[in-house]
């Protein structure tokens, strides 16, 4: 690839197509093959491609509807918060020569 330029919305929608109608084509298939085994009694068996046949859409609806791949190539960013600066942990105030009142000192 000569660019990084994503693919084209209409070939975007049309792979995701293709790939859910694949999809659905292979869940058809199994739900075929678990009706013939169960017709021919094989019992525990038959519940392996139903299965495939129950669970596949739910896969395929969710990969049809994933949309497009996001375009961040710089990969994972952390987080960094836009805190304000920290307060100084005793409270005094060394600018107005002021000491914060203490507790029980009775300002009432």
């Amino acid at each position: 690839m000569v660019t990084q330029a994503r693919r084209s919305l209409s070939d975007d929608i049309s792979y995701r197509q293709r790939r859910y109608l694949l999809m659905m084509g292979i869940r058809a298939a199994c739900f075929v093959i678990a009706v013939v085994m169960f017709v021919n009694h094989l019992g525990w068996l038959t519940v392996i491609p139903a299965f495939g046949a129950i669970v596949i859409p739910y896969f395929a609806v969710v990969f049809a509807n994933g949309g497009r791949e996001p375009d961040n190539t710089r990969g994972f960013m952390e987080y960094q918060p836009n805190l304000p600066a920290a307060r100084d942990a005793t409270g005094a105030s060394e600018g107005n020569g002021h000491q914060p009142a203490r507790p029980g000192s009775g300002d009432n």
